[in-house]
């Protein structure tokens, strides 16, 4: 099935909303899970990078894991961290260590070779140049550190993508599902992704299908 772009920033009001409000906790434990498999000792005194952080439920269950490490999490959308915000004001034993940045890929704001892990999810679909994050990743993270992006994975064929809207998305508000629909025509294949990691000259990061809807790019930067 061809892949259908969509925006790539979700900065209007309602939609931030109902994407903070929507039930991602099966996908968001996953991230976490896969990073802990990843990284399965402590990361104190390690700083994170989060890109495209949304709400920053991921952001939250990061500094939750890790309690010893901080995280800049950067998005372009005003709305969605102005509930990121809210959402790390309710926690201030976490706030403290999250950095909230307002921008897009390529960002003058990120440090050259600063950041000690890179995590992403449900960024890459966005982008209409997938290569943006990943030469973001060589240039602003360490020689030879951990990187997961998670993403939604381009199912074959229009009937596939409307059985996992109803899978997942039935309960939800009709801009979920019509967000969900659309991200899903705007997510990557696995060997498409594979593609990308090869021209980017990251060979050392694999990708993996993780879920009936998600692949994951997991290993560590070349040292």
């Amino acid at each position: 099935m061809k892949r259908r772009p969509e925006p790539e920033l979700m900065d209007g009001e309602a939609q931030a909303l109902a994407y903070a409000q929507a039930d991602f906790n099966a996908s968001n434990r996953l991230f976490i899970e896969l990073l802990r498999r990843l990284v399965p000792g402590s990361l104190a005194g390690a700083t994170a990078l989060d890109l495209g952080c949304g709400p920053a439920d991921i952001v939250i269950r990061f500094l939750r894991a890790y309690p010893g490490a901080t995280c800049d999490a950067l998005d372009g959308s005003r709305p969605m961290l102005d509930l990121a915000r809210c959402a790390l004001d309710a926690r201030p034993e976490i706030a403290a260590r999250a950095r909230l940045l307002h921008d897009v890929i390529p960002s003058e704001q990120l440090e050259r070779g600063h950041y000690d892990l890179v995590i992403s999810n449900s960024l890459l679909h966005h982008l209409p140049d997938p290569a943006v994050l990943w030469r973001t990743l060589r240039e602003t993270a360490k020689p030879g550190a951990p990187v997961l992006v998670m993403d939604l994975m381009r199912p074959a064929s229009p009937g596939w993508v409307e059985a996992l809207v109803e899978s997942y998305a039935a309960d939800e508000s009709e801009i979920l599902r019509t967000d969900f629909r659309n991200s899903l025509y705007a997510a990557f294949e696995p060997a498409e992704v594979s593609a990308q990691l090869a021209a980017a000259g990251l060979e050392t990061l694999e990708v993996a299908v993780v879920s009936d809807r998600h692949l994951a790019v997991m290993g560590h930067l070349p040292a």
